[in-house]
């Protein structure tokens, strides 16, 4: 593909466009003067929104959707027997992935910070885009997830600063040259594709060497350590332990807020932060957010003003209702680590009852870590498990939902999200928490239950 190819062209269709990867692009490119179309399987808020923007965009997937375009994207998540894909084929309008897009993109911007991680990327994407902004960096951004301060999931900024969130999986985050690139922490995950943890580290090492100025990285993660060892720029790290460059110290944690935390750096005093977002997670996320921003040379109370006004991302840890003394809450979590890390941040927060209900996210995922999935929703006073989300696979694996319900203490299994709410209808008392987990749709099955009287 040319990697001119933007200079030379004005209409682009987005195949999957309400995709949280593919609408901060289209809207990107819709400010600098691009004409934008897309396509997408149902309606969402996202593209509610997009359209409201002016967007050209088509419910279901048609060949004539792609019009008179001249360069046609598409999301991971799109066959290549799309009718949209064959018919671009046909006429010969170029074809690009969405990650490869993303790519040209950020490279028309002279300060990428690229944040990457097995967990953690979309909220530290989120904190540090809100530190920018209320510093007067004026950032573009491109983020996982809808952040209330925005609005949205991406930020059109005027200045040369650009921050995204960088995927690991297929080797996404390769396509980008970051000035400054983020590591959170290194988990096997994505095993269809890494095979085993050693082919995850692989690909974060080849990350960081494609930084062009600084890495900055946990240094209580020994896989970030160990990714980070052959890295062509300078290291900052920040945590917890003795040896980080940032270090939180004098924690006030309060039902699993971090109500006030002291940031040294280098041994010397940088300032005192509080936290609204539960979770010690959050505190490292904060951390590496504080520590880009501080590079960045924002000033220190306007770090800590955007830090402590940060309410979350959508899908992690969203409090959607709460009625009749029960709180509903959302989150994304479809790994056992972000599973663990919630769970534990939300037993700490004076419910009487943690009610989770999880759908696991894809055979692979639920077949490798069945023992890691059952020990983190053990976690939970009642865990309810749904129909596995095949996602892209078919069961290969022979796992079934009721293998992990087995090895669940409290465990229920309930096929259908419809189960689930007439279970949780019959059990819901006054002070329990109701949070849905998963990466997939588990959120209609939130939605109905605040709809519902529980």
């Amino acid at each position: 593909m040319n990697n001119d190819i933007l200079k030379s062209i004005k209409k682009i269709h987005f195949i999957g466009i309400g995709g949280s990867g593919m609408c901060p692009l289209a809207n990107i490119l819709h400010n600098k003067g691009y004409i934008i179309s897309g396509s997408d399987n149902y309606m969402s808020d996202t593209l509610e929104r997009i359209i409201d923007r002016g967007f050209d965009v088509h419910i279901g997937h048609d060949e004539k959707n792609i019009g008179d375009a001249e360069l046609v994207v598409y999301s991971a998540a799109i066959k290549q027997e799309n009718p949209e894909i064959l018919a671009a084929k046909k006429l010969n309008v170029p074809i690009m992935e969405r990650s490869d897009l993303l790519g040209l993109v950020c490279s028309q911007y002279k300060n990428l910070v690229a944040i990457a991680g097995t967990h953690g990327k979309t909220t530290t994407t989120a904190m540090l885009t809100q530190i920018l902004a209320v510093g007067g960096a004026n950032p573009t951004a491109v983020i996982g997830g809808k952040l209330p301060f925005i609005g949205g999931n991406s930020r059109i900024g005027n200045s040369q600063n650009i921050v995204c969130e960088a995927c690991e999986y297929v080797d996404t985050f390769l396509k980008l040259t970051p000035n400054i690139a983020v590591i959170l922490n290194v988990e096997a995950d994505h095993l269809d594709y890494f095979k085993n943890l050693e082919g995850v580290v692989n690909s974060f090492k080849k990350f960081a060497c494609k930084a062009t100025e600084l890495v900055v990285l946990n240094g209580d993660d020994k896989n970030s350590v160990e990714a980070t060892k052959n890295a062509n720029v300078p290291v900052i790290t920040f945590g917890l332990g003795e040896n980080n460059n940032y270090r939180a110290e004098k924690i006030v944690e309060k039902y699993g807020i971090y109500e006030e935390f002291t940031v040294v750096k280098d041994g010397k005093y940088l300032g005192t932060f509080s936290l609204k977002v539960p979770g010690k997670y959050n505190l490292y996320n904060a951390m590496a957010a504080i520590a880009v921003a501080d590079y960045m040379k924002i000033d220190i109370e306007k770090i800590k003003e955007a830090i402590s006004e940060f309410s979350g991302v959508h899908r992690r840890f969203e409090i959607l209702s709460k009625k009749n003394g029960i709180t509903i809450a959302d989150d994304f979590a479809h790994h056992p680590t972000e599973i663990e890390n919630t769970l534990n941040a939300a037993k700490k927060m004076g419910y009487n009852r943690v009610i989770c209900i999880f759908q696991p996210h894809t055979y692979s995922r639920t077949s490798l870590f069945l023992n890691d999935f059952a020990r983190a929703l053990s976690i939970a006073d009642i865990a309810i498990v749904s129909e596995i989300l095949a996602v892209r696979e078919v069961n290969t694996y022979n796992i079934y939902a009721t293998d992990l319900v087995e090895k669940i203490d409290g465990g229920v299994y309930r096929k259908t999200f419809e189960d689930i709410v007439n279970y949780i209808e019959e059990i819901a008392k006054p002070g329990d928490l109701i949070l849905t987990m998963g990466g997939g749709n588990v959120y209609e099955c939130a939605n109905m239950l605040t709809k519902e009287t529980v």
